[in-house]
């Protein structure tokens, strides 16, 4: 963009965009909670499928199992739905009008 001589800056006309910096560490900690929660409903799901020796140190009993398969399918719903909420209020504009959550594009 050209500067005048003048020291005039069309820049500083125009709104600054909001920062999403905490938005974003929120999608980031829902990819993590998502992925904890795959990787502890695999390793419930290895202990009812019959193969308690790959899991080493976690409970090897069939409660055990269910109980680490159910936590993770927990964490993977609540990871995959706060992350489709932060992806919403990422694309969300303070300027924009209100649109129902339904209306928007279903790209998450």
């Amino acid at each position: 963009m050209k500067l005048s001589d003048d020291g005039f800056d069309a820049r500083r006309l125009r709104p600054r965009g909001p920062r999403h910096w905490r938005t974003r560490i929120g999608a980031a900690f829902a990819a993590l909670l998502a992925t904890l929660g795959i990787l502890l409903s695999l390793a419930g799901a290895a202990n009812l499928l019959g193969n308690p020796p790959a899991l080493q140190s976690l409970d090897t009993t069939t409660g055990g199992g269910i109980t680490m398969l159910v936590i993770g399918l927990v964490l993977l719903y609540l990871g995959i739905a706060l992350w489709r909420r932060s992806r919403r209020r990422l694309r969300r504009s303070r300027s924009d009008l209100e649109m129902a959550p339904g209306l928007m594009k279903k790209h998450d």
